[in-house]
């Protein structure tokens, strides 16, 4: 089959082949004819040798949505033919995290395309319990989006329990996982500040947007009436980090999930317990909060702004530092030749 893949880090060594062993299922597993896949730092961390990987030489994707072509002889609810997204975790099932429940936590597990192999190719073979239906009119852009761009915010912004009437302030709000924040604080009830210079983030349902990043904490003291935000979302690390601390009002709560422009932040004890402030650490979603997201998947609405086929994975990556990005990057991998 078709892949992208590499054999020691770096994008330079990011390679097409067309003569990659197929993988093989065993009785519980399908293999996916994949359509579209997402791409995401974690992607590029993954072939920059940021992260540990295996196994070697390796095919990157942490976000993938395709066909049924083959299911195991034990696979039950899902057939040749079904479309579907991957849940990418990989978990045992056993251990205490994954009984109570929160299997993205599972103390034996990983992530598919950094602990196994990815969807950058044109068939993956992955568990029945990984893998989740959608409806026939969901279009491929949004279900490729799903699996991560769509279950971290939503996770994260249940962990936060923002409440009816609460103000959310989102940092990165037009960046992957940003512009589902926006729509999941609508869902949600909440009134959404989305920080961005983009204004199509109205779209997406920000009742008010700061794109002046120099005045972001004056603003949000204004649009509050001085109350500053219940919850602040921040996905993109320590160059937000300062600001979004500042936003929380008290008794406020601050949810991350990414470390995109980097991890180490300092932070004000005395100010942390004085406004009495909870930082809350979040990351991926579980399968049942898959399921809530494919049932209400028609409410949803992504933005794309390239497609690259799989011929083109190494610009693709590549194009998620692009000061131009305006949207999704995805791999049309179905289209590819």
């Amino acid at each position: 089959m078709k892949a992208a893949i590499f054999e020691k880090p770096g994008l330079e060594n990011l390679k097409i082949k067309h003569d990659v062993e197929q993988p093989k299922i065993t009785d519980h597993d399908v293999l996916i004819r994949v359509k579209v896949a997402g791409v995401n730092p974690i992607d590029h961390f993954v072939v920059s040798g940021t992260r540990p990987i295996k196994p070697i030489p390796h095919i990157p994707g942490a976000e993938t949505s395709g066909v049924i072509e083959e299911a195991g002889l034990h696979v039950t609810s899902l057939e040749k033919g079904d479309r579907v997204i991957v849940h990418n975790k990989v978990f045992d099932g056993i251990c205490d995290m994954c009984l109570s429940g929160n299997d993205m936590l599972c103390r034996n597990g990983g992530l598919i395309g950094v602990a196994t192999n990815g969807g950058f190719a044109e068939y993956i073979t992955v568990p029945e319990k990984n893998v989740f239906k959608i409806p026939n009119e969901m279009q491929w852009e949004l279900a490729a989006s799903l699996p991560v761009t769509t279950l971290t915010p939503y996770h994260a912004l249940k962990e936060a329990a923002l409440k009816v009437n609460e103000s959310l302030v989102i940092f990165g709000a037009s960046g992957n996982t940003g512009m589902m924040a926006i729509q999941f604080g609508k869902k949600m009830g909440a009134k959404v500040i989305a920080v961005s210079k983009d204004d199509w983030v109205k779209d997406f349902g920000a009742d008010y947007i700061i794109g002046e990043y120099d005045r972001v904490v004056e603003k949000i003291n204004e649009l509050t009436q001085g109350k500053m935000a219940d919850v602040v979302l921040n996905s993109l690390g320590v160059q937000t980090w300062e600001n979004s601390f500042a936003s929380v009002g008290l008794n406020g709560r601050l949810v991350t999930f990414g470390g995109l422009t980097g991890a180490d932040v300092k932070l004000n004890i005395q100010s942390l317990y004085s406004k009495q402030v909870k930082l809350i650490g979040s990351t991926g979603g579980t399968r049942k909060e898959i399921t809530e997201l494919i049932d209400m998947s028609k409410e949803l609405k992504t933005r794309v702004w390239k497609k690259f086929t799989l011929d083109e994975a190494k610009e693709a990556l590549e194009a998620l530092f692009d000061k131009e990005r305006d949207g999704r990057i995805l791999l049309d991998i179905s289209n590819s030749s």
